[in-house]
């Protein structure tokens, strides 16, 4: 649920650090592309290193500080362990902040393109793209 402006409560200081170690957590870039790829769906160290381009053993240490901020969580099947983003809302933080990071850059962001009306919007707002229809 969603809170309007009105209705939002203060936070208390435990809660906003909290908070500040989730940010802390989220500022590597390692660990965001491990998190990305979990936004898919569960996925071993191995699958994960492959994804992100490291070492297995240093994504390992990436997981284990995510684990820590309670940002992923495990499943263990014989002796392969799978992680997993620990809930909605880390996904939905992670996904939004890939999603705002992509409006930062030039034109239609990747996660518009099959958006027909945002392709409408921006081929109005730029007059070179309306002059050629």
């Amino acid at each position: 649920m969603h809170a309007d402006n009105a209705s939002v409560h203060p936070l208390d200081q435990e809660q906003a650090g909290l908070i500040v170690e989730v940010f802390r957590m989220l500022a590597d870039a390692t660990r965001i592309q491990v998190l990305w790829a979990l936004t898919g769906g569960e996925l071993s160290v191995n699958d994960l290193a492959s994804r992100v381009g490291k070492p297995a053993p240093s994504v390992s240490q990436h997981l284990a500080k995510l684990r820590m901020a309670r940002l992923v969580r495990t499943r263990r099947s014989g002796t392969t362990i799978f992680y997993s983003l620990e809930n909605e809302h880390v996904r939905q933080l992670v996904v939004d902040a890939v999603f705002n990071a992509e409006h930062a850059g030039p034109g239609v962001p990747p996660h518009h393109r099959d958006d027909a009306r945002v392709r409408e919007l921006t081929v109005d707002a730029d007059p070179r793209k309306a002059a050629r229809r």
